[in-house]
């Protein structure tokens, strides 16, 4: 089914940001998707995310690859660059344009079944070339354009809407996250928007590979009672490892956050992330206690949420490669390619 164009009329009391625009302007198509998805969640938490930070929508570029949850670039800043890629290349497409120009923000939506099976290997290298995207898994456990099996992040005794019974390990895409070297690791809930939002801003202030995991549950294939993935079993579930709120560089704080057992973590660009701990002894910074801190929680049935693992200080692609200051799209044809004469001096340092 294709996507409707929304109305353009917006009530003349809305609010504008910093650029003048009000967060309709920050808003796409009509969702096609089954209502009550949690992914549509997703994108209301994405158009507020955008809208807030005042991002100028032609500074982004969104991609995806298939499945339900790569539908959702259509449904959230119309006026921003898009790339619908094949099943599970995301990465790879996101991973080259941003070779080719690194003022871009970019956000990749991606799915358990387009992350975690056909994606997982062009996933994990992305993770290690610290690729600055934000990264979301849109995480419902099944595969719903092809009605409901399971997934590779079911967890093992999950049931199916036909009632079968999962058996086979899940993929956790948080602990793989963390096993693998990324930067910016945080789990959330698509319908806890207050915790998503922040979590959103401070992956787009992150230098580097930001995963986001969010559990969105699917009303059609596996929101039933005996999945894990529902709403009913995430809010009953659900752990909070910490509260969080993004202060943006200018100063503006908004919303209070008590100081007691507070970590503060300073992004790159200036801005910080505030945490309040909720255990005290929490730690964001420190990857095994984080490792082993997800590991008990899992042991006793909690989704641990909020953002669980940050380092600042890992080098991004083009840091490693010491590429251009420069985006490679506004350097002359002149630097880009030298001619013949160039390239046969350098090949003579192989010789």
């Amino acid at each position: 089914m294709p996507s409707i164009a929304k109305p353009i009329a917006t009530h003349p009391s809305l609010q504008r940001n910093e650029l003048g625009m009000t967060i309709r302007d920050y808003e796409g198509a009509m969702s096609t998707l089954c209502a009550g998805c949690g992914h549509d969640s997703i994108t209301a938490a994405l158009v507020r995310v955008f809208w807030e930070l005042a991002t100028p929508p032609h500074m982004i570029a969104k991609l995806s690859g298939i499945g339900c949850s790569s539908k959702t670039p259509t449904y959230f800043v119309s006026g921003a660059h898009g790339f619908n890629s094949a099943h599970g290349r995301m990465p790879p497409i996101a991973t080259g344009a941003n070779a080719a120009n690194r003022e871009l923000i970019y956000i990749g939506i991606s799915g358990d079944g387009d992350s975690l099976s056909i994606g997982l290997g062009h996933m994990c290298h992305a993770i290690r070339r610290n690729v600055r995207m934000v990264y979301v898994i849109e995480n419902n456990g099944v595969y719903g354009l092809t009605k409901g099996q399971f997934s590779a992040s079911a967890d093992v005794g999950t049931k199916s809407k036909k009632g079968e019974r999962n058996r086979m390990s899940p993929i956790d895409p948080v602990m793989l996250g963390l096993s693998i070297g990324a930067t910016f690791i945080a789990r959330s809930f698509s319908g806890d928007k207050e915790q998503l939002v922040p979590i959103l801003k401070a992956a787009v202030a992150h230098r580097g590979f930001a995963l986001i995991d969010v559990i969105s549950p699917c009303v059609t294939f596996n929101d039933h009672e005996g999945s894990t993935k529902s709403y009913l079993y995430t809010r009953q579930h659900e752990f909070k490892a910490l509260e969080a709120d993004f202060v943006p560089p200018a100063g503006e704080v908004l919303a209070n956050i008590g100081q007691n057992g507070a970590v503060n973590v300073t992004m790159h660009d200036g801005s910080v992330i505030r945490f309040k701990g909720v255990p005290p002894n929490y730690d964001p910074t420190d990857r095994v206690k984080v490792t082993a801190y997800l590991e008990e929680h899992q042991g006793k049935g909690e989704v641990v949420t909020g953002l669980l693992y940050v380092d600042e200080n890992v080098p991004d692609l083009h840091e490693m490669n010491k590429s251009a200051d420069v985006p490679l799209t506004r350097l002359p044809y002149e630097k880009l390619c030298p001619g013949s004469a160039a390239l046969d001096k350098l090949q003579e340092d192989f010789r």
